[in-house]
């Protein structure tokens, strides 16, 4: 065989990593820790697209101070292919932007599921990571991208309401539908110690009552000022202060990711993920 060949066999084979980035409730930092994982993924020589899924709230583009000229929904209507609607952001990070409002993909038509996993297929050399960054909340379409994702990681405050709402989120996973491993990552936490008591606090809970469920404290996140700044000037917090104590806890989130093998991982992240499109709409129902 050829090195080039050998080569492209070699990637070809490579595993794609397909996690779900979701929170209980709105307002904890969610889409902000997606676009900054990603670009922290990046800089560690990795490729990424993440998925804008918030299709009520579309969120990436804005954090990004761009305007996309087509979305998902051109896509739907057959006006655009996912490489033409799909754009390069910083550090290369391939981003698929959502259209706010106009689509529910839990209820694409069976022609339009193979439509997208063909194209999907594309990418197969080309991924790493894929990040879905969902919607907040435990509605129909947070639920349908967790469950056609590999890996779910639940961003979390130390605020009460966000605490409870992450639990209801895992407990729909895991009571209904058989998901129960997920990574935690608390946000806006004063210290170290904050961060493991929001963590203390959800394992307790869930150990009393979801005898499956299986957490994992990924990382932390510290409240930074930088964050709210860049979020206002509409650039990701990662780039532009890149020595703030958000960014290297976003950094330390990155390299554990990247060296952790995910429960039940044995490659074909992709595969798996596009199986799991097409059966996930049954899986609802």
């Amino acid at each position: 065989m050829s090195e080039d060949k050998a080569s492209k066999t070699e990637r070809t084979a490579r595993p794609v990593r397909v996690l779900s980035v979701s929170s209980g409730k709105g307002g904890v930092g969610k889409s902000n820790i997606t676009l900054a994982l990603a670009l922290a993924l990046a800089e560690m020589g990795k490729k990424v697209l993440i998925w804008d899924a918030d299709l009520g709230l579309a969120n990436t583009d804005v954090l990004l101070g761009v305007r996309t000229k087509h979305t998902i929904h051109d896509w739907l209507k057959g006006e655009k292919t996912l490489k033409e609607i799909v754009f390069q952001g910083p550090l290369g990070v391939l981003i698929l932007p959502a259209a706010s409002g106009i689509l529910e993909l839990t209820e694409i038509s069976e022609t339009d599921k193979a439509r997208l996993i063909s194209e999907f297929e594309d990418w197969r050399e080309d991924l790493d990571f894929m990040l879905i960054d969902t919607a907040a909340g435990v509605g129909p379409n947070v639920i349908f991208f967790n469950l056609i994702s590999q890996e779910r990681l639940v961003v979390v405050t130390n605020e009460p309401t966000s605490i409870t709402d992450a639990y209801s989120l895992m407990k729909a996973l895991s009571v209904q539908y058989d998901q129960n491993d997920f990574y935690i990552v608390p946000n806006m936490v004063p210290g170290p110690k904050d961060a493991r008591a929001v963590f203390q606090l959800l394992s307790d809970v869930a150990g009393l009552h979801l005898a499956k469920v299986s957490l994992d404290l990924a990382g932390w996140i510290p409240y930074d000022p930088a964050v709210p700044a860049a979020v206002r000037g509409q650039k990701p917090f990662y780039l532009s202060d890149p020595d703030c104590k958000a960014s290297k806890g976003v950094a330390e989130l990155a390299r554990y990711l990247t060296f952790k093998t995910p429960p039940g991982f044995g490659g074909g992240g992709l595969v798996l993920f596009l199986n799991r499109l097409v059966s996930g709409r049954r899986a609802l129902d």
